[in-house]
């Protein structure tokens, strides 16, 4: 079984940086792709980012690429978002997934329980 606890959300001001981490119980930290999502209030979960069990492979929403870089720290047993140039839009609950091998590509195994970003303009 696999926790994650996501933290360093908070309040910023549009254009701002944040970042958050996911910190992950376990000793399959090594063996998990991770992802963040987020939430809008009224909208759907909405992908923002996955990366690889080795961390050498990233992959984001159109929307984010370019200002949000995903990274590992399979030492720590963190994973991280950096959010640069954040827009109003951005403001969402982000949540922490983690998918063990085997998962199917689009399911994720285990899942925080979000913290909030929010970006003011």
């Amino acid at each position: 079984q696999v926790q994650l606890v996501e933290s360093g959300g908070g309040l910023v001001q549009v254009g701002g940086s944040l970042s958050l981490s996911c910190a992950a119980s376990g000793r399959m930290f090594s063996t998990l792709a991770f992802g963040w999502f987020r939430r809008a209030p009224g909208k759907e979960r909405e992908f923002v980012g996955i990366i690889s069990r080795g961390g050498s492979s990233t992959a984001y929403a159109d929307s984010v690429k370019g200002r949000f870089t995903m990274s590992r720290d399979n030492a720590k047993n963190q994973v991280y978002l950096q959010m640069n140039s954040l827009k109003p839009e951005d403001t969402a609950v982000y949540y922490c997934a983690a998918r063990q091998v085997g998962t199917r590509p689009n399911e994720f195994d285990y899942w925080g329980q979000g913290t909030q970003v929010t970006v003011s303009s």
